[in-house]
């Protein structure tokens, strides 16, 4: 039996078992379409409005951690609300649950992928994804950007520095990224405190012929590309701020143009794979460390860019509750914001002159961009339609 609210209380939270808690979470996991502000929004109905199983005080605290913290937004504050449940042992159980789903969907994406990618019909459906993905971004960009920057100058400044150098030099460059960060706090919020404190001082195995340990799109990976899947990704997970999305500009630098794992296009056709699974944006990375390194390689590229997720959550949550409000943390996390914003438009520049080289897929394009801007359509539903056209058009 529910408890009853008295008038002017706060509803009272009702104490369900966990594994409740936990299947929520596999819900979610795997049928949570719209990207990390979506999820985000889904746990707050569901869990807050409607089932009253996480105060509003709870989803709030964890909503500003994750948006202090690098990593994907949606699958930090899962792992938040996890913690308050179950400790760590909760915050653990609740992070696997809710990646899982997502990732084995990629993995299976990523099996035929490998194995059919050189089909024409499996060409022809991310000749229309690939496009249909650049208008998605180009308005998840402009939203992103409306919400974070307003009408703040020094912001707009950030934005613009990281927009231009990320479409001119095709990749992310970090400290410039991280520099964001340093002179928004600096200009806003000076710290005194801390500038006194300156002063004063590879073998290959095969499970069956059609899933691999480590057979990736050019040859089993060796134990030194293992290694480099595992550390690139963790990096992604613990310098990348802001939405799902942010993490493309930072991937894009390391699979495709410091590592060459991947080239232009089949980066592209990861990004769609992520737009058209549920969970978080960023389980992309699994079908990436697939096609680099098979199931060893997707399984530790998402190992990489969950576990600093994991740990900036679990870490920081006592000492944020105390400090969140800290004018400097504020600043320094708005100008990070700003340049991941900027990050993204770029990258916008660059995997829009990858996907768009000829008229049908300059149409599809735009036709994406329209729908996303006018309509509330799910996106996996015009990523399909999308596929669909790509089939119809497609003559390569």
């Amino acid at each position: 039996m529910e408890p009853k609210d008295r008038p002017g209380d706060r509803p009272a939270i009702i104490d369900v078992p966990f594994w409740r808690f936990l299947l929520y979470f596999l819900y979610l996991g795997a049928l949570g379409f719209g990207g990390p502000i979506a999820l985000a929004g889904y746990m707050q109905r569901d869990l807050v409005e409607r089932r009253r199983w996480t105060s509003e005080e709870d989803y709030q605290v964890g909503l500003a951690l994750a948006q202090l913290a690098p990593g994907p937004l949606a699958a930090q504050l899962a792992i938040y609300l996890g913690y308050v449940r179950g400790g760590i042992l909760g915050a653990t159980l609740v992070g696997v649950t809710f990646i899982l789903p997502s990732f084995l969907m990629v993995v299976a994406l990523g099996i035929l992928y490998l194995q059919y990618g050189g089909l024409w019909w499996m060409r022809a459906l991310f000749y229309g994804i690939g496009a249909a993905v650049i208008g998605i971004i180009v308005r998840a960009a402009y939203k992103l950007t409306t919400l974070t920057i307003k009408r703040d100058v020094l912001l707009w400044i950030i934005f613009s520095v990281l927009g231009v150098t990320t479409a001119w030099a095709e990749e992310e460059i970090v400290w410039l990224f991280l520099l964001g960060g340093v002179v928004a706090l600096l200009i806003k919020a000076p710290p005194e405190r801390l500038l006194q404190l300156v002063r004063h001082r590879g073998v290959h195995l095969s499970l069956v012929p059609w899933l691999s340990l480590t057979q990736g799109l050019k040859a089993p990976a060796n134990a030194e590309t293992m290694w480099q899947i595992l550390w690139f990704f963790t990096k992604a997970g613990a310098f990348v701020f802001g939405s799902g999305l942010a993490i493309v500009p930072f991937l894009y630098g390391g699979v495709v143009q410091h590592y060459g794992w991947l080239d232009d296009r089949q980066f592209l056709d990861a990004v769609a794979v992520a737009m058209i699974t549920p969970g978080p944006v960023v389980i992309t990375v699994g079908f990436i460390g697939y096609l680099v390194g098979g199931l060893a390689g997707a399984t530790l590229a998402a190992i990489g860019v969950f576990m600093p997720v994991y740990l900036f959550v679990i870490i920081p949550s006592p000492w944020f509750k105390r400090h969140g409000a800290n004018p400097q943390v504020k600043a320094f996390v708005d100008g990070v914001t700003a340049a991941a914003t900027g990050a993204i438009a770029g990258a916008c520049v660059v995997l829009g002159r990858r996907a768009i080289f000829d008229a049908p897929t300059l149409l599809i394009a735009l036709i994406a961009l329209a729908i996303v801007w006018r309509f509330k359509i799910p996106e996996p539903l015009i990523i399909a339609i999308a596929g669909i056209a790509g089939l119809l058009l497609f003559r390569g």
